[in-house]
């Protein structure tokens, strides 16, 4: 059985204050790793290192560009130490990071126990035209050793559909979804996180601030579209145990043993035209076998 143990943290930032919030994120990773000594990797909302204050709270100067950071820089060497320390899988939510030319990107990080940055990714779609980040161009997934492949996303990118569909396709078995949602659409992004682990058959964490930061209600839904866990709007931390062998089975058999999109479409989604993509049909990804049903 190949398995993740994983714990996200919905939490909240020290308002404006990045080295109080680091503190609290150190002091929540080392007493989850003390509480639940079986767990392999803590994901926490999009940007708390950041320090954001609350959607309404003012703050002085450009947080944005007072928050944006180097990577690899300083703050991502004490998330290197802080895993190395713990032995802890870190995905730190997400940072403002200081690209090419000045530009700032919403990026959100997979840290190894041995320190190692193993994915960087830039949110592909930020959540315009309120966010003023600029928009990466690429996914991206990364390996866990003994376990499987795990995807990146941030908050406004389980929107778009292609953005799921696309990790799955490069292999992702979860998509680890960081997430900073203070407003009333938070009803429309549970629907997409069922929705995105459904119709492509993969876990779906996705991990929002709790009050005051955000609404909370960070969730953990399994690859037939099944929520495990959805947490209240305050602190919480939401501990599991994905059984990644459950992402081959529903795939190979279907949700509910029914339903087998990636089967269907390696067998007729060549033929398909797709327009908006410029016009070419679907490539059946690598990690796809034959449907056991057209077995001799």
């Amino acid at each position: 059985m190949r398995t993740l143990a994983l714990a996200a943290i919905q939490t909240a930032p020290v308002p404006h204050d990045p080295e109080a919030t680091w503190q609290r994120f150190a002091d929540q990773v080392r007493a989850t790793r003390d509480l639940f000594p079986h767990v392999r990797l803590v994901v926490v909302p999009e940007l708390l290192l950041a320090a954001e204050g609350a959607l309404l709270q003012p703050s002085e100067g450009d947080r944005m560009e007072e928050a944006a950071v180097a990577i690899p820089g300083p703050l991502t060497d004490r998330i290197a130490s802080l895993a190395v320390e713990t032995g802890l899988w870190l995905v730190p939510g997400s940072l403002y990071e200081r690209g090419d030319g000045g530009r700032v990107h919403n990026t959100a990080l997979a840290v190894s126990p041995e320190g190692a940055i193993a994915a960087r990714y830039r949110k592909v779609f930020p959540w315009q035209p309120y966010e003023r980040t600029a928009p990466g161009d690429r996914f991206t997934v990364f390996d866990i050793p003994g376990a499987g492949r795990v995807g990146l996303a941030i908050c406004y990118d389980g929107s778009f559909p292609e953005t799921v569909r696309q990790l799955a396709w490069l292999g992702a078995e979860v998509i680890l979804q960081p997430t900073l949602t203070p407003t009333r659409d938070r009803e429309m992004e549970l629907v997409c996180a069922r929705a995105n682990a459904w119709t492509n058959q993969v876990y779906v964490v996705n991990v929002n601030a709790s009050d005051s930061a955000g609404v909370g209600q960070s969730t953990i839904v399994d690859p037939e579209g099944i929520v495990r866990q959805q947490a209240g709007p305050g602190e919480e931390i939401l501990v599991d145990v994905l059984d990644l062998d459950a992402v081959t089975r529903t795939r190979t058999y279907g949700s509910s043993g029914l339903n087998r999109p990636w089967s269907q479409l390696a067998r007729h989604g060549a033929s398909v035209q797709l327009p908006m993509y410029g016009g070419g049909g679907f490539v059946t990804p690598a990690w796809h076998t034959e449907d056991p049903d057209t077995q001799p």
